[in-house]
């Protein structure tokens, strides 16, 4: 069994006593501990506290370290990302700036359109070199696990692509990395008078791939005006449970 002892730890923060969900007011109070050390054996937190309630039980940890001055915090669990992109997009803050809502900007061939232009331009290796330098850019500030999202390939083979890359950024990396499968982030140019037809290429020909390549845990529709209707995002999460998906709303 290995261990890891760290001793002296200026601020242990988030140190609660029970496994509770924060809400409302209870959010402003973030317990800490001075003084602290804390105790980790087989990569999980076995026992925590005050240096001076420290005891010494004869056992000695492979690792010990001296935590002087030094703060630790729970890792960031980042629930909503868009890791794996081409190019970003940030020419269309100045359109929100002048009053433009995210619906008019789609209009207009913005948003999450733009976005898959650019994806489907990539190679599979060029994202993924994209990715893994954000994935570790995220990681030196804190953040331990991460969902990443699909839905800016809008086609079968640049949402499998998507895919592809996240499941490769979950075998190369250290993080807790969940895949969501976003296929119904927005319907393609050629779909636009045609819901029923991408909503079929969805069910068809994307979802068997993914099962059967284990490239997502989640699906995920966006379920708003002008985009996927409640009843549409119901018929995909139910698609996708029947391949083995946990269903999510993406939704304003």
């Amino acid at each position: 069994m290995s261990s890891v002892l760290i001793t002296r730890i200026k601020c242990l923060v988030n140190a609660r006593k029970e496994n509770q969900l924060l809400r409302g007011k209870a959010l402003a109070d973030l317990p800490v501990i001075e003084n602290a050390y804390l105790v980790i054996e087989d990569d999980e937190i076995a026992d925590y506290g005050r240096m001076e309630d420290l005891a010494d039980s004869g056992n000695r940890p492979e690792k010990k370290i001296d935590a002087t001055n030094q703060y630790i915090l729970p890792a960031w669990c980042d629930s909503h990302t868009h890791l794996v992109f081409a190019a970003s997009r940030e020419e269309e803050f100045v359109n929100k700036i002048k009053g433009m809502s995210y619906a008019e900007i789609a209009a207009k061939g913005g948003g999450i359109l733009q976005s898959a232009n650019k994806l489907n331009a990539a190679s599979a290796d060029e994202l993924f070199s994209l990715a893994w330098t954000r994935l570790e850019e995220v990681s030196r500030l804190g953040t331990g696990a991460i969902e990443i999202k699909s839905g800016y390939g809008l086609t079968v083979e640049g949402e499998l692509k998507m895919l592809r890359v996240i499941k490769k950024l979950k075998e190369r990396s250290k993080l807790s990395i969940k895949s969501t499968f976003l296929g119904a982030h927005t319907y393609p140019a050629e779909y636009k008078e045609n819901h029923q037809g991408y909503i079929d290429l969805i069910i068809n020909e994307m979802l068997p791939v993914i099962a059967a390549e284990k490239l997502a845990d989640y699906i995920d529709v966006f379920c708003e005006t002008g985009f996927f209707s409640a009843e549409e995002t119901c018929l995909l999460c139910k698609a996708g449970m029947r391949y083995g998906l946990k269903p999510k709303i993406h939704a304003n």
